[in-house]
């Protein structure tokens, strides 16, 4: 199998251009009053920029500066998911704290939310605490609770005891965006809460979807379309021809199960509260024009298998460390037999592997740990390894062997000084009371950052870590802590395989 480079697949501005016009058309549609539910991440899209070359992670917010003077936001997030600190996997973070990032996020870019909903509330302590935090800092929060019967019994639904007794939250532009941390948030019915408070004082309201995933105008088995499956299988999500516009349009269109499940309730609940409904599918309901702006069918097909990849390895490390279901990987490996994909065709797997082999060759008098490797692939395909030792880490070692490489540095030549390596092997130890001077990648960057003051190669390597940002790096073993925010702070794009990095059941 090819092993994809940099090609370009997506034309980021003219998706910019078609996607504004067809939100603003679909705006004029809704009487001058939308609410639209943005499926995926608002800001940093990472899943997207991989699995289209050329999507820049936050087009979705030049998007909104677009729109800026008709726009506001809500922000959803669902009670149960803070109570069991659910983790955005791409930062690392719980989805409340990713809540809170998101707010910045935005009002860096110029934009001020109207509300955050916590839904689904039902008390829960966590969740009560993550609503004082938000009403302290001034930040509108309202609680939606669960609507018994939600969604099946429409005739309680659209009542004043259901949408009824959400509260109103006062808005006063065209379009009101409502976004959540992930999926399952509760934005739909946000929006449909809304719609019917808009409908019941007078106010003409349209609800529609704007999901990049699934690619409505690719093929049904497109690797692209394949990823987005990947990326959901923990939910089940499965794509399917959409049978209601195959039925009204004589077309086919990719949507997935959920929404087609859903879609007759959701009709029926649009009409009883509008009067009639203006969707005869789930797919007439989305504005994504990403199919059009793929320009390279060929680089877009590679990245998604490429996703399906990182995927299979991401949920084996999450069931190892018991925050996932092992059905979640047999779904993964389904999908992976479908596209004739093996974990060696994931860049740098095979030499990742024999860098931890190496290390376990060459051995280390005292070592009681795991013999690691690591690999990665540069944007000119050549492949650099680090393994572990009793100085550092097998990501350190990595990331220092790839800036050398990319600066002309000889092998030979030590971009750290002895003795801030010294100096920090005796914190470890002495003062911290570690068992291991071994440093980790945050560790060794600082080490690095300190050496640039006495040695000039330093600086040259330190010069190069930009240059690592969108490279794929495989490891052999689940990094530790301060390996995995140093990796996600250089943007590299890791995987990693379901190995314990060490014998010890608390790692720091």
């Amino acid at each position: 199998m090819a092993v994809p480079g940099h090609r370009i697949a997506f034309d980021t501005d003219k998706y910019l251009a078609e996607q504004t016009a067809a939100i603003r058309e679909r705006i004029d549609q809704s009487g001058n009053k939308l609410y639209l539910e943005f499926g995926g991440k608002l800001v940093f899209d990472y899943h997207a920029s991989r699995v289209l070359p050329g999507f820049e992670p936050n087009v979705k917010m030049r998007l909104l500066q677009q729109l800026s003077d008709q726009a506001e936001i809500i922000l959803c997030i669902y009670a149960g998911d803070i109570a069991r600190n659910k983790v955005r996997a791409d930062f690392g973070i719980t989805y409340d704290s990713d809540t809170f990032k998101l707010i910045d996020d935005l009002r860096e870019w110029g934009l001020e939310i109207r509300a955050v909903v916590i839904t689904r509330f039902e008390e829960q302590p966590a969740a009560a605490a993550f609503y004082k935090k938000l009403e302290s800092r001034g930040v509108p929060v309202y609680l939606h609770r669960p609507i018994p019967g939600y969604p099946t019994d429409v005739d309680l639904v659209v009542s004043e005891q259901g949408y009824g007794s959400n509260p109103y939250i006062e808005t006063t532009r065209p379009l009101v965006v409502v976004n959540a941390p992930g999926p399952n948030s509760g934005k739909m019915g946000t929006c449909l809460s809304q719609v019917y408070h808009e409908h019941r004082r007078g106010t003409p309201a349209g609800y529609a979807k704007f999901e990049t995933f699934p690619i409505w105008n690719l093929p049904l088995r497109h690797p692209v379309n394949a990823a987005y499956e990947a990326a959901t299988a923990d939910l089940g999500d499965v794509n399917l021809i959409d049978p209601f516009h195959l039925e009204t349009y004589g077309k086919a269109a990719v949507n997935y199960n959920r929404d087609v499940a859903a879609f007759p309730l959701l009709k029926r609940i649009l009409e009883r509260i509008t009067g009639a409904s203006m969707y005869s599918s789930p797919t007439d309901m989305g504005v994504n024009r990403a199919g059009f702006a793929i320009i390279d069918d060929e680089a877009a097909k590679e990245a998604g298998k490429q996703e399906i990849l990182r995927r299979y390895f991401r949920y084996a490390c999450d069931v190892a460390l018991g925050q996932e279901d092992p059905s979640s990987v047999h779904r993964l490996e389904v999908l992976m037999e479908e596209f004739e994909l093996k974990p060696e065709h994931r860049p740098a797997v095979a030499e990742a592997r024999e860098a931890a082999s190496i290390a376990r060759e060459r051995g280390h008098k005292g070592h009681k740990g795991v013999y690691s490797g690591a690999a990665i692939r540069l944007r000119d395909g050549r492949i650099v390894t680090g393994e572990n030792s009793p100085l550092m880490h097998a990501a350190a070692a990595l990331v220092l062997n790839a800036i050398k490489d990319l600066a002309g540095i000889p092998p030979h030549l030590d971009l750290l000084s002895p003795a801030v390596i010294d100096s920090i092997g005796s914190l470890r130890k002495d003062v911290l009371g570690r068992d291991s001077i071994s440093l980790n990648l945050g560790e060794s960057l600082l080490a690095l950052a300190i050496s640039t003051t006495t040695n000039p190669i330093a600086t040259q390597a330190m010069e190069q870590l930009g240059s690592l940002r969108g490279c794929e790096v495989h490891m052999t073993h689940l990094p530790t802590p301060g390996d995995e925010k140093g990796l996600r702070s250089l943007g590299v794009r890791l995987s990693c395989e379901p190995n314990f990095a060490t014998n010890k059941l608390f790692v720091s």
